[in-house]
This record gives structure tokens, C-alpha cells and sequence, in this order.
């Protein structure tokens, strides 16, 4: 799609994450988001993944959650996050999503992962095995701090 006058370039999924925002910024201004209803958009939002990172999103979703279980579901873009005080603290990106060529755990600025002048906020995922479980978890647990 080449980009025009009206439409700058912005993708189709772009436009939808926008769009699913917008509709979780209303929801929360309106009170009708509670945190069931925010585990509910999570499961849903990863039951609608392909099958591949589906997988992967179930399990960073476990792993999040045993690891901070203070940490609030939510979507965020339309997209599993977890949250601490309203503030999402990390999230998950399906590689379907973007159509990228990796599933994304990404921490937002909220998240105490602070190491000197620099350092990482997103990882990119292929699978997830044992060493990447006690990374993640890891990451949960700093994130929080």
C-alpha cells in the first residue's frame, strides 16, 4: 500500500490496535472494565491467536501471573498486558499481529528493569523452553520490582 494524502502509510493492523485502544480507553472511562472483565479480554484475545502464538501466549500468560500475581490482566492495543496501578508494566505481541517474524514480550517504561544507561525492553520469542521460563519470570519479578 503506498501511502497517500488520507492514509499515511499506517497498516491495516496498525489502524485496528488504534481502534482496540480506543475502545479500551472508553470501557475504563465508562467503569466497565474490572479485573475480570480484563482477564476475559486476555483469554480472549489470545484464544483468537494462530495456533503457534497462541502457545507461546498461553504460557508467558501462566508464567506472568505466577510470577507477579499482583500484576492486573488487561489488553492494551488488543494485545495480552499486565498491569500494576492502571500502568501496564509488561505486554505480550503476537509475531500474527504484525506479521512479524517473532512473538515480542515488551516491557513498557513503568517496568523497574533499569541496568545502568541502557538496557533491553523487549525480547523477541521463538518458543519458550525451560531457560527462557526462568528468564521471563525473571524479568516479571524485576519489572516490579
Amino acid at each position: 500500500m503506498s501511502p497517500t494524502k488520507k492514509d499515511i502509510g499506517v497498516t491495516a493492523e496498525e489502524k485496528e490496535a488504534v481502534k482496540a485502544w480506543r475502545r479500551e480507553v472508553q470501557a475504563a472511562r465508562k467503569g466497565k472494565a474490572s479485573p475480570a472483565d480484563g482477564e476475559n479480554d486476555v483469554l480472549a484475545a489470545i484464544a483468537a491467536m494462530a495456533p503457534a502464538d497462541r502457545a507461546i501466549a498461553e504460557r508467558v500468560h501462566r508464567l506472568v501471573k505466577a510470577a507477579a500475581p499482583e500484576l492486573v490482566s488487561r489488553t492494551w492495543y488488543g494485545m495480552p498486558a499486565y498491569a500494576k496501578d492502571d500502568k501496564v508494566i509488561c505486554f505480550f505481541q503476537n509475531a500474527g499481529k504484525f506479521k512479524a517474524r517473532y512473538s515480542t514480550l515488551g516491557f513498557s517504561d513503568k517496568a523497574r528493569l533499569d541496568d545502568g544507561n541502557m538496557w533491553p525492553s523487549s525480547f523477541a520469542l521463538t518458543e519458550i523452553g525451560p531457560a527462557e521460563e526462568k528468564r521471563i519470570t525473571a524479568l516479571v519479578k524485576q519489572a516490579v520490582g
